[in-house]
């Protein structure tokens, strides 16, 4: 690379706005006609021209937005002064102004260009913003150029790759350790030229790598790279690696790369034994993996699945997951029985023809089961389907065809489908609420979701999933939490699951300013329930004091949710209100 030392090689020079100002600008004094102005403007091809008072001072600016405003036809606008429109407040900087103080000046002011005067008030020039751009560009070149120039030149090899592989730097030394120019790798994947190198893994994980060796084998050579991924405004750019010749040194590091070659290899067969997509379904617990494995077991039959669990146990992650491992071609469409108006349950559920109903679109539209098809449709909060819906939707399940609501032809479906509750069903059909016929065709296989309070074991690992991902989404550096943190955490009932507990570590994740979450850093709800529920571990041995004791508890709480009212009471402990009063006498509870 030729340089001209002198003239690149260096700190571009911070210029004044005398060097930079256009001296060509176009006046025209105050007293003149708008119209005059509009023509001089149009004789200058310029934006703004700068207003004289009588005495040849700068009195304002007037551009062609201000006449535009007017809204003026042409003779309108020659009863009107330039001086009656024009900016009067015009702010001006004098000679000897740095540029950069000049932008500054305009972002601060909101202003496209700045009157240069001297220090009697002559304007010397006119600075607009192009000028700063155009300026600022050249100085960004000149750096550019010295930066390439510096970058070339350094004994240990650079390489950078942005978010999506694609190489936008390769120095010199690279060129020679790989036989590829610049000119060839540059502007493409680094993939397509090399394989598995440290900068892709690094690309991959988004976590640097350092003091790793890497290998050419072809070549017999050795490298020391240290490889980081680059992070702006919190998001991820891409890579930086560099590269240090050891070929002379490898004797040295011979068995060390050997150990992490075959770390590598143990960890990419573990990767490649896991469990697929049940995989994301965190959690090692008994009851857990018990529900795993009847999903897994049964993906790959068509037979209905019924799930219950309590809300924010995840029954729509196991549904995703049961139609992923399935290999079903159709779509997985789920639905929220809850959230459907009745009116329009049976138009969402088998669709419409064209003038259906008012208000209908004119080009219909498809219902679930048309848009699942061959798929899966999962019925979450299946317990709040209206009866007759349920009778139409047991027709459907049995014939396996749907009707548009105004149509007349029938469309062939055939999907899996798997509903969920969090209410007692068995219950329901018991009470009438819900058809017992529907009930078992839905409930072929069942499986139960344990709550979060009889997994205590997994906690620890949703809390740890839970800290990378909120960290990671919100930009800050992982965080950990301290013993007693998790002890009360640990201790928590969570009575919204899975969903309660993420959305705790994402409160915290945001609102902490420390590496680790301590126990202050806790939601105070949580604290005071996680050191009254020690209190469910204090019964006596002896079975009747036991009861006794849980009895009073849950009665008193009770009474207090009803705030004394002892009929609402015995209904929220499902007991008779005659029982209600006996213990109450029993026990003697005001």
């Amino acid at each position: 690379m030729d340089l001209d030392g002198d003239a690149m090689f260096s700190i571009p020079e911070m210029k004044n706005v005398e060097d930079v100002m256009d001296i060509n600008f176009n006046t025209i004094n105050e007293n003149e006609s708008v119209k005059n102005a509009v023509s001089e403007i149009i004789k200058a091809n310029k934006k703004t021209l700068v207003a004289l008072n009588d005495d040849g001072d700068m009195s304002g600016i007037i551009s062609i937005t201000d006449i535009h405003n007017l809204g003026l036809n042409s003779e309108g606008i020659e009863d009107v002064k330039i001086k009656d429109i024009m900016k009067k407040n015009v702010v001006s900087v004098k000679k000897g102004m740095p540029i950069d103080e000049c932008r500054n000046l305009m972002i601060k002011e909101n202003i496209g260009i700045l009157p240069v005067v001297d220090n009697f008030g002559k304007i010397l020039g006119i600075l607009r913003q192009e000028h700063i751009r155009d300026y600022l560009y050249m100085q960004l070149e000149e750096y550019g150029i010295t930066l390439k120039y510096i970058i070339g030149h350094i004994k240990e090899g650079i390489c950078a790759v942005n978010d999506e592989g694609v190489v936008i730097l390769w120095n010199s030394f690279m060129e020679e350790r790989y036989g590829i120019k610049s000119d060839e790798i540059v502007g493409r994947p680094i993939s397509d030229f090399l394989e598995d190198t440290i900068c892709e893994r690094v690309l991959r994980r988004r976590i640097g790598i350092s003091g790793v060796y890497s290998t050419y084998k072809k070549q017999d050579m050795y490298g020391l790279v240290h490889a980081n991924p680059i992070f702006f405004g919190g998001e991820f750019v891409g890579v930086v690696c560099t590269e240090l010749d050891v070929t002379e040194a490898r004797n040295l590091s011979f068995e060390l790369e050997k150990t992490n070659e075959k770390l590598k290899y143990l960890q990419d067969e573990v990767k490649n034994l896991s469990n697929g997509v049940f995989e994301g379904i965190l959690g090692k617990s008994d009851k857990i993996e018990k529900a795993k494995a009847i999903a897994k077991q049964v993906a790959k039959t068509s037979s209905s699945i019924f799930i219950w669990g309590e809300s924010g146990t995840g029954k729509e992650v196991f549904s995703r997951a049961i139609h992923e491992q399935s290999g079903r071609k159709g779509a997985f469409v789920p639905v929220n029985c809850s959230a459907i108006p009745a009116e329009l349950f049976e138009s969402e559920f088998f669709g419409y023809e064209s003038g259906a109903f008012t208000g209908a679109n004119k080009k219909g539209k498809s219902g679930i089961f048309e848009l699942a098809k061959d798929g899966t449709v999962f019925l979450d909060e299946i317990a709040d389907l209206p009866l007759n819906m349920q009778a139409k939707l047991l027709r459907v399940l049995q014939e396996k065809e749907v009707r548009r609501v105004g149509g007349e032809k029938t469309i062939k479906i055939n999907p899996r489908i798997i509903s969920a509750t969090n209410k007692d069903l068995e219950k329901m059909v018991k009470e009438e609420k819900f058809r017992e016929d529907l009930y078992y065709r839905l409930n072929v296989v069942e499986i139960k979701i344990p709550p979060l309070r009889e997994r205590k074991e997994d906690i620890a690992i949703l809390l740890h999933h839970f800290l990378d991902e909120m960290c990671r989404e919100n930009g800050k550096p992982r965080l950990t939490l301290s013993k007693e943190a998790y002890k009360i955490l640990e201790n928590y009932r969570w009575k919204g699951n899975i969903r309660e507990l993420k959305n705790t570590v994402e409160n915290m994740v945001v609102l902490s300013d420390s590496s680790i979450i301590e126990k202050d850093d806790i939601p105070n709800y949580i604290v005071e329930s996680a050191k009254n529920s020690t209190d469910d571990e204090d019964y006596p041995l002896d079975l009747t004091s036991a009861i006794e004791k849980l009895e009073i508890k849950n009665i008193t709480k009770a009474l207090e949710m009803s705030n004394g009212n002892k009929a609402k009471a015995a209904k929220i402990l499902n007991i008779p209100r005659t029982t209600l009063y006996y213990k109450l006498d029993l026990y003697g509870i005001k």
